[in-house]
């Protein structure tokens, strides 16, 4: 697992050790915390690995499998380490595909709705092929998933690796950190705290907000399908930005004014996926309502933080079954 030690990796981590598998988590710590894993640390079946992917994987023993969540997600990561979050969709992307295909291992690919850049279809299909700026200051991110997907594509039909190709609309929940820079966080923060709370623009750009548990549910049913993909994972309720600081504020009891800031460049006006193909081949859609979602996000971002012990690296147990 690349990238484990992030919000949407631990989440993962922690769904396929309690289906029974064995997990070996690999993150260098840029954007991932050692705290979202400190649970596992006793773990038998968990060995977490400090490496950075565009240097070298190097994975002794069996793997079956080879999930890769490994890079800068939220706006602000990304714009902060653009060669790093390219170098890791690319050299990155490319290591994970040689770990996979001599391990004879299953390849999942986290990419993103941030492939159809400011979308001219709406809602998106997996058939659309975009509308991405390449030089803009979100292509770091962008155009890494788009190469990421093409060089998985080409191992596929090269090499015949079985790979799958997963594209993760928003997603939020518990293990996000209140400065991680992403919509649903920064809201929490800004309303318990009684700041203001910002929003791009006029705030009617929209979003579609998945809970975390569904899109595991997602990514776990796809890596473990026949299904190359891509296929579009996230909640096809759609809302505007504004809309969500609404509702957190109002979950909240917050008496936060909601204002505007400069938009962003290239900021999508439209943001909602299209699952057909997903409830089709995979049997999935979303469960979590919005609501029931945002008490669970809420409760986690008040708690207060434990001590985070470095996990252990442990002997690897059993081979996570199909």
């Amino acid at each position: 697992m690349a990238g484990g030690a992030g919000f949407l990796g631990s989440h993962l981590c922690r769904r396929l050790l309690a289906d029974g598998c064995s997990v070996i988590c690999v993150d260098n710590l840029s954007t991932g915390r050692r705290n979202n894993l400190e649970d596992l640390a006793a773990c038998r079946n968990f060995r977490f690995v400090h490496r950075d992917i565009v240097e070298e994987v190097g994975i002794h023993g069996d793997v079956e499998a080879v999930c890769n969540l490994a890079s800068p997600a939220s706006p602000s990561a990304y714009l902060a380490r653009p060669v790093a979050t390219l170098l890791t969709g690319s050299i990155g992307t490319r290591n994970l595909l040689e770990l996979a295909r001599q391990k004879g291992a299953r390849y999942l690919l986290a990419s993103t709705s941030e492939v159809y850049g400011d979308p001219q279809v709406h809602p998106q299909t997996e058939d659309y092929w975009g509308h991405v700026n390449p030089i803009g200051p979100r292509s770091s991110y962008d155009e890494a998933k788009r190469f990421a997907e093409a060089l998985t594509t080409a191992y596929r039909e090269t090499h015949g690796l079985d790979t799958k190709i997963a594209r993760i609309f928003n997603t939020y929940g518990p293990g996000m950190q209140a400065d991680d820079g992403r919509m649903v966080p920064t809201f929490f923060r800004q309303a318990l705290a009684g700041e203001p709370m910002t929003v791009h623009g006029d705030g009617q750009q929209t979003r579609s907000l998945c809970f975390v548990d569904d899109t595991v549910e997602g990514l776990v049913r796809l890596l473990r399908s026949s299904h190359c993909g891509p296929v579009n994972i996230g909640n096809p309720h759609e809302l505007s930005v504004r809309r969500v600081a609404d509702v957190i504020r109002d979950l909240t009891g917050s008496r936060s004014q909601i204002i505007s800031t400069p938009r962003m460049v290239d900021d999508p006006k439209v943001r909602c996926p299209d699952i057909s193909l997903a409830t089709e081949v995979l049997g999935w859609r979303p469960a979590t309502s919005l609501e029931a979602g945002l008490r669970i996000t809420a409760a986690s971002l008040v708690r207060k933080p434990r001590p985070s012990p470095t996990p252990t690296a442990l002997p690897v147990g059993q081979p996570c079954g199909p």
